[in-house]
């Protein structure tokens, strides 16, 4: 067992409890579920003990911090059913078989353009969005890579899929976003930055995806039994 076995299991029962309490008009029901969300931040709390994150003190501190978060955070019927946070990703090639990579301005980390999905617009069409306004390059989406779950790939510390499509580049200069973005470039396979996250699992993907590599779209395997870790 891991840190990040138990912050998926509270964040799997945090979820439960918040869309029990968006549901249910029943008074007990809902000293239940909000007993539930404290266990849940117990198990968060250890979870970041476990990855020597934080000590004792500061945990409990973090435990009921996790509580208020997530009352504040509940609706009632349908807005009140928790899901996933959604993100899309954008894997942009160019003429010469690069990679177009972001340095978050926040961490240091090369990754290609991502951001949360807007809505009022389809997933596509935010891979375009932040691509533009992360790099100020132009681009043109041509498939669906991918569909990855980020908290079981241990880059999310809560419910997240990431979307990630295939993009070639269709115009623009590169221009790095003043807010967000510390530096944007061109990158060929055997010279990503250092700070590259993540190259591992998604390198191969992508570079295959520029040279031209047809592929079906992944998408992570069927767990069994399906919630718990292997």
């Amino acid at each position: 067992m891991t840190g990040r076995d138990l912050a998926r299991w509270s964040e799997t029962l945090a979820a439960i409890a918040r869309t029990g309490m968006g549901f249910t008009e029943n008074l007990y029901e809902r000293e239940r579920f909000e007993e539930v969300l404290h266990v849940a931040a117990d198990i968060k709390a250890a979870a970041r003990e476990a990855d020597a994150e934080t000590d004792d003190i500061e945990a409990r501190r973090e435990a009921d911090h996790f509580v208020q978060e997530w009352l504040e955070s509940i609706g009632e019927g349908i807005p009140g059913y928790v899901t996933p946070k959604v993100a899309v990703g954008a894997i942009v090639g160019n003429d010469a078989g690069e990679i177009l990579l972001v340095q978050r301005k926040d961490s240091g980390i090369w990754l290609y353009p991502t951001g949360w999905a807007d809505v009022g617009y389809s997933p596509a069409e935010v891979a375009v969005k932040e691509v533009s306004e992360e790099t100020g390059i132009e681009c043109e989406p041509l498939r669906l890579l991918g569909v990855v779950d980020g908290q079981r790939m241990g880059f999310s510390r809560f419910g997240m899929y990431m979307l990630l499509f295939h993009c070639v580049a269709t115009g623009g200069e590169l221009m790095p976003h003043p807010l967000e973005t510390a530096d944007v470039g061109w990158f060929a396979a055997d010279a990503l930055p250092e700070a590259t996250a993540g190259a591992q699992w998604w390198g191969p993907m992508a570079f295959a995806a520029i040279d031209g590599v047809e592929s079906a779209a992944t998408f992570d395997a069927v767990r069994s039994p399906i919630w718990r870790s292997e």
